[in-house]
């Protein structure tokens, strides 16, 4: 029996998934999108989001039984009872930690587009120009003017919120209006600004959580419950937006439980044909045929599919003849900064749970000035007051120490430093010669860490944050290092970085594996530095950017 046949498969249904089911549907194809999980459907599977703490069992908190269960995803706040089942379990794909590595997975419909921080920032220039000035891996084969148009698309699409600030560091976007910032932060803010000359700026961050209404999204509803789905649609998410416009079309088949073991690689045209699909509930496999494939399985995914495919051609798989397949791993060292108390402005609150923060872009390395590191660092944050779940010293019984809880507490601040790792080749992934998962495909091998360029940058992502919030007037102003595992940033990137030539890079400047042009890769595997800004919505321009070319390339007969 003949295989199925699509225009397009697209693998992953995360958030470069569904902006490439949403962009080559509307575009007229035929697209398959394959989901290695579960469906979870909008609204409908949204199982805790609407419920109140004394609904659940431990009110939201993690067991001693997950804890035992669950030794990786343990290390950070990602392990709770609200939304476990989105989050991969490590005995079903367990992976092997050559050096200590912490990977956070969402295999369902939607994948971490559920789960994200929502922090939507462009990339300035210097970001895409950096290695090429600095000597250091590639050199991006695109610059900020190739990407801002399809910048401005994915933000009008997806709902960016935020302030224009004219800084090039942080080029402006198309924005709703800004989540606004409290009182003390405005004023720490303009302290900031004026103390610097305006060299570092807070600004209040920029979600991907809509404050004016888009279809079929009437807006955040300011409750702070984002991770566990949003029936409001208040936030970007693969089920709120790219999932219903590509199935509106009538263009989409949505498959989910089908895993992708490899593509299927044709030597005689240098073209993939299609998929080879493992079935994660019979374990059957299956094949589908298709023009083109986009990879937007998460980083890593992606590139052990390439390390799969065609390796009676290349022992490495596609991709693999630059011998940069699986190398230059990438992430955001952070869990260290500082905060403080503000004294005053006891009469004063403030509405809502808001779903963002304040956020401090790069200011290190800039106009001249050089550290004993490259690159630079932001942070996210933001100051707020403890309600009545803070610690209350001997206050007596009775009525007086219910009305102390009633009261606010003090006004407290946070800083938290997001920091740029650079592309090492020696920070890889490849596929265990010995560990495999539940369905009998090969665990990856982690090998990665942060080196001395990272680690002097770390005294300064302190050093830096106390020094501001005194300026602003905060005061018992502690710095900390919470300490950090590569991984932790949930922002993996690279194993497949775009390039300008195939002897050093996996992709082209259109996101084409160079050896099999109408396969695409767009997700965070393509990076070829990191930049210090949250990187989802560049993940997004290069999808959609991606896509119209593919478009374009069928129509011209060239895929």
């Amino acid at each position: 029996m003949a295989n199925e046949a699509y225009d397009a498969i697209v693998v992953g249904s995360g958030i470069s998934g569904g902006m490439a089911a949403k962009e080559l549907t509307e575009k007229g194809l035929k697209v398959l999108l394959l989901e290695r999980g579960p469906m979870v459907e909008h609204v409908k599977d949204y199982k805790s989001a609407t419920l109140p703490p004394w609904e659940v069992p431990h009110r939201g908190r993690r067991t001693q039984e997950q804890l035992e269960n669950h030794p990786n995803l343990r290390r950070d706040y990602v392990l709770n009872e609200l939304n476990l089942d989105w989050w991969a379990h490590e005995s079903d794909s367990p992976y092997v930690e050559d050096k200590p590595f912490t990977w956070f997975r969402g295999y369902q419909v939607g994948g971490r587009s559920l789960l994200w921080g929502r922090q939507s920032y462009r990339w300035a220039n210097l970001d895409f120009e950096a290695n090429a000035k600095e000597g250091i891996a590639v050199d991006w084969p695109i610059r900020y003017n190739d990407l801002a148009p399809w910048y401005s698309y994915v933000e009008k699409f997806i709902g960016v919120s935020g302030s224009k600030d004219g800084l090039a560091i942080l080029p402006d976007g198309e924005f709703q209006k800004p989540v606004p910032m409290n009182c003390v932060e405005i004023d720490a803010a303009a302290k900031i600004k004026e103390h610097y000359k305006g060299a570092r700026n807070w600004t209040i961050g920029r979600p991907a959580n809509n404050t004016e209404p888009l279809p079929g999204r009437p807006g955040c509803q300011y409750r702070n419950k984002c991770s566990l789905g949003c029936p409001f649609g208040g936030y970007f998410s693969t089920q709120a937006s790219t999932l219903p416009a590509a199935q509106a079309t009538g263009n989409l088949t949505l498959r989910p439980w089908s895993i992708v073991r490899r593509l299927i690689y044709d030597k005689d045209t240098k073209k993939a044909t299609g998929v080879e699909v493992l079935d994660a509930e019979t374990n059957q496999t299956v094949e589908y045929d298709a023009k083109i494939v986009f990879l937007c399985a998460s980083a890593f995914n992606s590139t052990a599919i390439l390390m799969r495919t065609a390796t009676d051609i290349w022992p490495g798989g596609l991709g693999s003849s630059s011998g940069e397949l699986g190398h230059n791993v990438m992430d955001h060292h952070f869990r260290l900064g500082a905060n403080g108390t503000m004294e005053g402005y006891e009469d004063k609150y403030y509405f809502g749970r808001r779903p963002t923060g304040l956020y401090i872009p790069r200011f290190r390395n800039l106009n001249g000035e050089k550290r004993d590191y490259l690159r630079g660092f932001g942070y996210q944050g933001g100051a707020s007051r403890s309600g009545w779940s803070r610690d209350v010293a001997e206050l007596g019984f009775g009525a007086p120490m219910k009305g102390a809880l009633t009261e606010p507490g003090p006004w407290g601040v946070g800083f938290t430093a997001f920091g740029e790792i650079l592309p090492y080749h020696d920070n890889t992934i490849k596929l265990s010669d010995t560990v495999k998962d539940k369905w009998g495909m090969e665990a990856l091998v982690m090998s990665a860490e942060i080196k001395e360029n990272e680690i002097n940058m770390r005294k300064d992502m302190m050093a830096d944050a106390a020094e501001m919030l005194e300026v602003a007037g905060f005061k018992n102003v502690k710095t900390y290092d919470a300490g950090y595992t590569f991984g932790q940033g949930i922002h993996e990137m690279g194993t497949a970085r775009m390039g300008r030539d195939p002897k050093t890079s996996v992709l082209n400047g259109n996101n084409q594996v160079w050896e099999a042009k109408n396969v695409f890769v767009t997700d965070g595997a393509c990076m070829t530095s990191a930049a210090a800004q949250n990187p989802s919505l560049t993940y997004l321009a290069l999808t959609a950017r991606a896509a119209a070319f593919a478009v374009d390339e069928l129509k011209k007969m060239n895929l």
